[in-house]
């Protein structure tokens, strides 16, 4: 089942969780590719924990949790600044998980504003 096709989900909620697990996917293969480099250290311990927010996030909104939007908030921020690392190395990873980062951080938002 797509998560189109979950009827209680708002268009937001659908947005904010297909973000979600898409920037989780990111996140996971960019941590992959930054271990073992030192320089890089920072970027695989933030993708890493957002890769888990992210991924708790999508699940909490899949299934209207009560924390939902408490979770989408702390997504969105730790997402902007997992982007705002990953932006200061040039390596392909880094950059495509980057742009998720920041879909998933706006999708998140929206869905919290329109749920206010």
């Amino acid at each position: 089942m797509a998560v189109s096709e979950i009827d209680h989900l708002t268009d937001e909620m659908e947005r904010c969780v297909d973000s979600c697990f898409e920037a989780a996917q990111a996140t996971e293969w960019c941590a992959d590719q930054c271990t073992g480099s030192e320089e890089m250290q920072d970027c695989a311990r933030l993708c890493r924990d957002v890769a888990d927010l992210a991924t708790q996030c999508g699940r909490f909104c899949s299934r209207e949790s009560t924390f939902h939007t408490r979770t989408a908030e702390l997504c969105a921020d730790a997402s902007e600044q997992c982007a705002d690392e990953c932006a200061k190395h040039d390596a392909e990873h880094c950059q495509v998980t980057e742009e998720k980062l920041r879909e998933c951080a706006d999708a998140c938002r929206e869905m919290v504003s329109a749920m206010s």
